[in-house]
Parts: structure tokens; C-alpha cells; sequence
């Protein structure tokens, strides 16, 4: 058995893996700030119709 094939062998998954764990992590912060830019972009749309109630309430259509 080729102890230095083994150690470059091991090295390299645990490189990969903490790769993957980095990106993985990268992620869940973008999707962490999409959902906070989401809710607060939600919290503006509630308080345009508090300020204007009647906006975007009815629809006139005529053929």
C-alpha cells in the first residue's frame, strides 16, 4: 500500500469537500438575502395600500 498515494488521495476529498461546503454555505446567504429583499419588497406593496386603498382594487374592461 503506497502511503503517499493514500495521503494525497485523502487530502484531496477533504479539499473537495470543504469546497463544496463553502459554496453550499455561499448559497444559503444569497438565498437568505433574496428572502429578506422578497419580504421587505411585500412590506412596501402593504404600505402603498394603506397610504392609497383604492389603487389596484378594481379593474375596468371594456370590449
Amino acid at each position: 500500500m503506497d502511503i503517499a498515494a493514500l495521503s494525497m488521495a485523502v487530502s484531496s476529498v477533504n479539499t473537495q469537500s470543504a469546497y463544496g461546503v463553502a459554496m453550499l454555505s455561499k448559497s444559503l446567504d444569497q438565498a437568505d438575502s433574496t428572502g429578506a429583499q422578497i419580504v421587505g419588497m411585500m412590506d412596501a406593496a402593504a404600505m402603498e395600500l394603506s397610504v392609497n386603498p383604492h389603487i389596484g382594487g378594481n379593474i375596468d374592461i371594456s370590449i
